[in-house]
Parts: C-alpha cells; structure tokens; sequence
C-alpha cells in the first residue's frame, strides 16, 4: 500500500486513478479486443481483513453504479461500494516490490500485507 503525500489528496466524494493506471487499463482492455470499456471497482466481503478490492474490465457500466472519468478511462463503482471507495487513489506499480494496481485509501483502517484486503 502506497502512502500519498498531501498534494495528491483525492476530495472525498470521488476516487482517482493514475494516468499510469489508466495506461494499463486502457492495454488490458485492447489485448482482451474491447472498443468500449470502463474499469469497474468494488469491495466484496473475504480476505484476512474483511474487505476484498475487486477489479474488473466491463463493457459498460450497472445502473446503479456511479460513472467517474480519469484520463480517458470511465470507473464505474456500485453505490454500495463507494462509501468504502471515497477518496482512494487506484494506481498502478511495476517495481521491484511487485508488479499490480495498489490501492491508496483513506477509509482503511488495516490493511494485509499483500495490499488487496482492508477493514474499516
């Protein structure tokens, strides 16, 4: 989990995602042949610590969902999942520490060491 410094603070009636995130989207989408897409992030219940992130590339967005625009990208988040998602910054890391989308999120009061489960 990334720690974000004060001037890449996200309002927190809305999430972000990196250019470089949004790069990555924009490849996974055209390797899986997709014209139209958005990313579609939510939580699900599981993990060691009760809330699991869940990523996924969908042709559109469910009609409760709240659509979010990032560099080119359209975010679709369900409604039940936004009040765990505010403010988050989604990113993207290829170092030496791993390679996937990191979550920075200011409602996660733990998180597991993998970076992929959360808790409030």
């Amino acid at each position: 989990m990334t720690t974000m410094s004060p001037q890449h603070s996200v309002p927190i009636n809305t999430i972000q995602i990196t250019e470089k995130a949004a790069s990555k989207v924009r490849q996974f989408a055209a390797d899986k042949g997709m014209v139209k897409f958005g990313l579609k992030v939510a939580v699900k219940g599981g993990g060691c610590s009760g809330l699991t992130y869940v990523l996924e590339i969908v042709d559109g967005p469910e009609a409760d969902d709240k659509l979010i625009e990032h560099h080119g990208v359209e975010v679709y988040v369900p409604k039940k999942a936004f009040v765990f998602l505010a403010g988050t910054v989604l990113d993207f890391s290829d170092g030496l520490n791993g390679k996937g989308f990191e979550f920075a999120n200011p409602n996660a009061a733990k998180t597991c060491g993998c970076g992929t489960s959360f808790s409030v």
